[in-house]
């Protein structure tokens, strides 16, 4: 079914509408088309775009260094060339898009030193949020620190649960923690820290020690142990590092391998 867009205008935001329209498109009534997933009600329509595509990238359903070709999109998603390079635009400044001369928006692809700065700047600012954490957090914000990680250690078995448990799980710690701070800092890097944890959890194994290394933060913030809730949290981010550099030097081996064998 293809889905008539009725644009407006309120004050200085463009909003979409989408209705029904009985014409059969099998390009857009595939399952996982991206206009398919447009909001059936009104949402500024750039919003839209912007968030699915985000999706699409930390999801790891668009890879790193994967094309994002403007045409393929537009015909994709059903919208003008002006809201693709809109959304290109902020995808770049959010470090997950990568403008090439001469080729174009490729998903970005993390050198080795960008992501060893960033988890540095993950271990030093989410070992700051703990040990406020265990400092500052009241009763009822421990109990929901737990209950968050319950729900982390019941989802090792499905990827993309485990991670939005992880999310409510952050949420949480920020939240005992009370530092507005930290948690904008980090919100800032939460698109690029997602692509690089979506990896890590693809590994053999991870899912399950990383539960176990969240557990060692929970337990240090009940008992108020600020060194130790510190310490487990930057713990928890060189063992998700040492997993990703891991990966990364066997894909490397890998590609030259089959360079190799051409």
């Amino acid at each position: 079914m293809r889905w008539r867009q009725l644009a407006a205008v309120q004050g200085s935001e463009k909003i979409i509408s989408v209705t029904p329209d009985n014409t059969p498109d099998p390009a857009t009534d595939a399952p996982d088309s991206l206009a398919s997933r447009v909001e059936r009600v009104a949402a500024p329509l750039r919003e839209q775009v912007l968030e699915m595509l985000r999706a699409e990238i930390i999801e790891l359903r668009l890879k790193p260094g994967q094309r994002l070709v403007e045409r393929e999109l537009i015909e994709r998603i059903g919208v003008s060339r002006t809201t693709i390079r809109e959304v290109l635009r902020e995808l770049a400044a959010e470090g997950l898009v990568t403008t090439i001369p001469q080729r174009g928006a490729i998903v970005t692809i993390p050198s080795p030193k960008q992501a060893r700065e960033l988890y540095e700047v993950r271990a030093l600012l989410e070992g700051a949020a703990a040990r406020e954490c265990a400092a500052h957090a009241s009763d009822e914000q421990v109990v929901a620190l737990r209950a968050a990680f319950d729900a982390v250690q019941a989802s090792t078995g499905d990827a993309r649960m485990f991670l939005k448990a992880k999310d409510s799980f952050y949420d949480a710690l920020y939240d005992g923690a009370g530092n507005e701070t930290i948690r904008s800092i980090l919100g800032g890097l939460q698109a690029r820290i997602a692509v690089m944890r979506a990896t890590t959890v693809a590994a053999p194994g991870r899912p399950a020690a990383s539960a176990r290394e969240l557990r060692a933060i929970v337990e240090a913030v009940a008992h108020r142990n600020g060194d130790a809730a510190e310490e487990a949290a930057r713990t928890h981010v060189r063992q998700a590092a040492a997993v990703l550099f891991t990966q990364l030097d066997s894909e490397e081996e890998t590609s030259v391998a089959v360079a190799d064998a051409r």
